[in-house]
């Protein structure tokens, strides 16, 4: 059994050295381009095979293209921030006051004219003025008797007392309005101080204005009706003078004076 399997293995190299022989033979008598066509497998190959290549340039490259797209986000980002920013701004420029004292101001106009409108005969009007003093302070002709110059006496005077207590009213109005005065400065000092665009500084200041024109206002009346009085009194006076020249006069020629009772003072 031993020389059969001695002899079988002897037979089995035999066999491969003349395959081998065979085919260096084959070689021998072929033609080079013949042996190309001729694949022999050697070792076995696998079935797919990727080759991985780093590129340091490309990878540093592409790392600064990335680098810059972030920083033109960056950018953007920044841009759309201002952008909100500013029109958060131009909300702020555009808002509206919060405080108004315009009614209060109306109202103490409104009070100083309805004053103003209580004078009595002599008004504060042209026309009137012309009208009323040709009548009461000029007209002292012969014409008239002694009954109606005594008349026109009590009605200047009691024009005159008129005119001092119209005074007196204007000026206590002017001076009660101090204290709304010095408030709506305050409130409005204080909204001007704490505006927050310029629409706001800006209505804060023309209500200030306004304020200030109330104030003229009420000085305007309060001096028109001190004037008032006082132009009536000494109006009074050189009408008073003029009416004892012609009573004085009657009474030298002897013509229409008679002696009559005259109440000075309201009963």
């Amino acid at each position: 059994m031993t020389n059969t399997r001695f002899h079988a293995i002897r037979s089995g190299r035999g066999v491969r050295r003349h395959a081998l022989a065979c085919a260096v033979g084959v070689s021998l008598v072929l033609p080079p381009a013949a042996l190309s066509l001729i694949a022999i497998p050697l070792a076995p190959m696998p079935a797919l095979a990727w080759d991985i290549v780093y590129d340091p340039t490309n990878y540093s490259q592409n790392l600064l293209t990335a680098a810059r797209s972030l920083e033109q986000i960056n950018h953007q980002i920044t841009s759309l921030a201002n952008e909100a920013q500013m029109l958060m701004n131009q909300a702020k420029q555009l808002a509206s006051l919060p405080t108004s004292v315009l009614s209060q101001i109306e109202n103490n106009f409104s009070e100083m004219k309805r004053l103003m409108g209580e004078a009595e005969k002599l008004a504060y009007n042209v026309q009137n003025i012309d009208q009323q003093f040709d009548t009461t302070f000029k007209d002292f002709t012969a014409g008239k008797t002694g009954q109606q110059l005594v008349d026109g006496a009590r009605q200047r005077w009691q024009q005159s007392l008129s005119a001092y207590e119209h005074s007196l009213k204007a000026g206590a109005t002017a001076v009660e309005n101090i204290g709304g005065t010095s408030s709506q400065t305050s409130s409005l000092v204080g909204a001007s101080q704490s505006a927050v665009g310029v629409l706001q500084a800006t209505q804060a200041g023309n209500q200030l204005l306004a304020v200030q024109a109330k104030q003229i206002s009420d000085l305007t009346a309060m001096l028109a009706a001190q004037g008032r009085a006082e132009a009536l009194e000494k109006s009074r006076q050189a009408a008073a003078q003029e009416q004892a020249r012609e009573q004085f006069k009657r009474f030298m020629t002897g013509t229409g004076y008679s002696a009559s009772t005259v109440r000075m003072f309201h009963d």
